[in-house]
């Protein structure tokens, strides 16, 4: 039978670490204090890396960064757009056909826009994090850092 552990937790590093898309690093949830630190992937201390190792149920290495589910969530913003200019320069940027940009950059030239999709993005972050929470028995309020 698992334990549910109830820890305090600061949401934007949480959220952080699940929208981190660098290989280079690697964020861990410490289960008994609640803390979510990083350190670089290739970090060369032993034995940090056998604590960490060694202690499972202490350090949960957090995903990162889901490209497939990104993409998803962006396709189905473009399809809802209201705005048929809008929506054909994304599709382009979309599929990689001229002229390119980044999407989160073109749609800073819609605030409305940018806004809906950041929104749904942390809607769909919170809800890969509470689910990875859940599946580690971890219970938890959100703090806000100050």
């Amino acid at each position: 039978m698992a334990v549910m552990r109830d820890l305090d937790i600061i949401w934007d590093d949480l959220q952080e670490a699940f929208e981190n898309p660098s290989e280079d690093v690697v964020y861990f949830l410490d289960r008994d204090t609640g803390e979510v630190f990083f350190v670089p992937g290739e970090y060369q201390d032993d034995e940090f890396w056998t604590e960490v190792d060694g202690s499972p149920e202490r350090y949960l290495q957090i995903p990162g960064f889901d490209y497939e589910q990104e993409r998803l969530l962006i396709y189905e913003f473009m399809l809802a757009l209201g705005d048929d200019s809008l929506k054909k320069l994304l599709e382009r940027t979309f599929t990689g056909r001229p002229p390119f940009g980044k999407i989160y950059e073109i749609l800073s030239f819609y605030p409305d826009e940018h806004e809906q999709l950041t929104a749904l993005r942390d809607e769909l972050t919170g809800e890969r994090i509470r689910r990875w929470l859940e599946e580690h028995d971890i219970f938890f309020e959100a703090k806000e850092e100050f």
